[in-house]
């Protein structure tokens, strides 16, 4: 860092300091490693000389010494000012030397994992927190709040840990060559990827393989966690996803290996599916959804499965729930409902397996253990579009996109809404202008919202004490509205008699 002043450069030192004291603490490295990543981090930060004004360490948040870390970058030229995605492209940087290698992970998870899964998982998210793979930091910002409706209590979020594109890092981007590698976000050449102005950088991203229906795939966290440990299965190929019968040995698999998480899979097809379809992948964690707390309102008997319990679950989406201790009557039973559904039609109920040769039938699967006994809940999907509903008749209507337009995937069919980071900002102007009794339909920056508003506006008492609490109710209703727009069945007499007819089917 040639021309640095004395004290910027003595800066740079104390942070490189507090930086490896705070990986020991975390048991990222040993101090047999100190002096080892102390140069390397004066090589990252091009100091000639370690010169900290005291060898004593200050404990500061990771946030605070990564941040001044990239300003002294971005100071000295050693990055350019491309806002924040240039920062987490650099901090990353930082962290990747800092973190252990994959081989030394794996084998810390392997040695625990003999003692427990929990001691394993629990080993790997902390691991994946300490690391900055997952910021926590920006996790903690995310909004959340409960909402308590009619099928339970559902969880409402606010995305926010996702940064959004900066003018500067867009402008930067086009001039950078795209190469396809890897191939998509959660590929497994993403592990210690340095990432660029369109990718993430994942240097500090570390994966554990796993045999699932006898086949390699690995365990991460996800970055963006939205429920407790929030982890991800993935094929160790850039495979399309898939949904079949070896889907159901593959989530049995997983949830044998690790009993305290669950595993579920979005749908295979466009519209009821994840944002991700390229790549065979799934969702789990240590977390219970309002879908797993909620009870069978009418139990069920297929023929030939007498050790399998199931029934329909009383939820706004059409959920068939099986539950057995015998794996293979389960995978059958899961195999004929699925094999069932992907060929049936019903016109009466707007269901079509078909239409012109695209088919339009699948399954959302989850699955858990309850003791001894393994759990799945089958999700019947349907991604007909129509004139009246062109992103889809079991996908949010119109009159709820200000709030929700997105996909409804695996997270909230099971309960908890991932909704826009542009809410934030939306609910501050709503609970202004509500308060104030100004129009809403006359502020561009609101209008979509002043239909919605008008419904229950005027039947509250508005002041600045409740507007935030009402709001948040009347998100979770149009929450909840959304997941019965998405059931096939809904959750009337006509509904359950069209759900009957599929279900004498299988």
């Amino acid at each position: 860092m040639d021309g640095m002043e004395t004290k910027m450069k003595q800066n740079v030192c104390n942070l490189i300091r507090d930086l490896v004291a705070y990986a020991e603490r975390e048991g990222l490295s040993d101090p047999f490693d100190r002096v080892f990543y102390i140069n390397r981090l004066m090589d990252e930060m091009q100091v000639s000389d370690y010169t900290p004004d005291s060898p004593v360490a200050e404990e500061k948040p990771l946030e605070e010494i990564l941040g001044a870390l990239c300003d002294a970058a971005i100071e000295a030229e050693i990055i350019p000012d491309c806002g924040i995605t240039g920062r987490d492209l650099f901090d990353t940087r930082l962290m990747g030397i800092l973190t252990p290698r994959p081989s030394e992970v794996v084998r810390e998870f392997e040695r625990l994992y003999a003692i427990s899964p929990e001691a394993a998982t629990d080993y790997y998210y902390h691991l994946s927190c300490a690391s900055d793979y997952i910021r926590t930091y920006r996790v903690k910002k995310d909004l959340k709040w409960v909402y308590s409706g009619k099928y339970g209590e559902l969880d409402i979020t606010v995305n926010l840990s996702k940064p959004e594109k900066d003018p500067k890092a867009i402008a930067a981007a086009k001039t950078q060559k795209q190469t396809g590698y890897p191939k998509c976000a959660i590929c497994r050449e993403n592990e210690g990827f340095a990432g660029s102005m369109t990718q993430a950088a994942r240097q500090s991203h570390r994966l554990i393989p796993i045999r699932m229906a006898e086949q390699d795939w690995f365990l991460q966290y996800s970055p963006y966690v939205y429920y407790n440990e929030h982890c991800i299965a993935l094929s160790s190929s850039h495979t399309p996803m898939k949904i079949d019968r070896d889907s159901f040995v593959k989530l049995l698999d997983f949830v044998t290996l690790f009993p305290h998480y669950f595993l579920g899979s979005n749908a295979d097809l466009p519209i009821v599916g994840g944002s991700i379809l390229t790549h065979d992948h799934m969702q789990g964690g240590h977390y219970t959804f309002a879908m797993e707390r909620a009870a069978l309102e009418q139990e069920l008997h297929f023929e030939g499965f007498d050790n399998v319990r199931a029934g329909i679950v009383r939820w706004p989406m059409s959920v068939i729930r099986i539950t057995s201790s015998d794996r293979d009557a389960l995978i059958a039973l899961a195999d004929r409902i699925l094999t069932a559904w992907r060929g049936y039609s019903d016109p009466d109920a707007g269901i079509y397996a078909e239409t012109n040769g695209e088919p339009h039938n699948t399954i959302t699967p989850i699955a858990r253990r309850r003791g001894t006994d393994y759990e799945l809940d089958l999700v019947l999907r349907n991604n007909l579009t129509t004139e009246e509903h062109p992103l889809g008749v079991f996908h949010p209507h119109a009159d709820k996109h200000n709030i929700k337009k997105e996909n409804i995937g695996l997270i909230e069919v099971m309960g908890l809404a991932v909704l826009p980071s542009r809410l934030k900002g939306e609910i501050e102007l709503l609970a202004d202008a509500l308060v104030a009794g100004r129009d809403i339909s006359a502020d561009e920056r609101i209008a979509k919202h002043a239909a919605w508003v008008a419904g229950f506006a005027a039947k509250e008492t508005l002041t600045a004490e409740t507007v935030y609490t009402v709001l948040y109710r009347e998100i979770g209703k149009v929450f909840e509205a959304v997941l019965e727009d998405a059931g096939v069945y809904k959750c009337t007499a006509e509904g359950r008699a069209a759900f009957a007819r599929f279900l004498a089917t299988v």
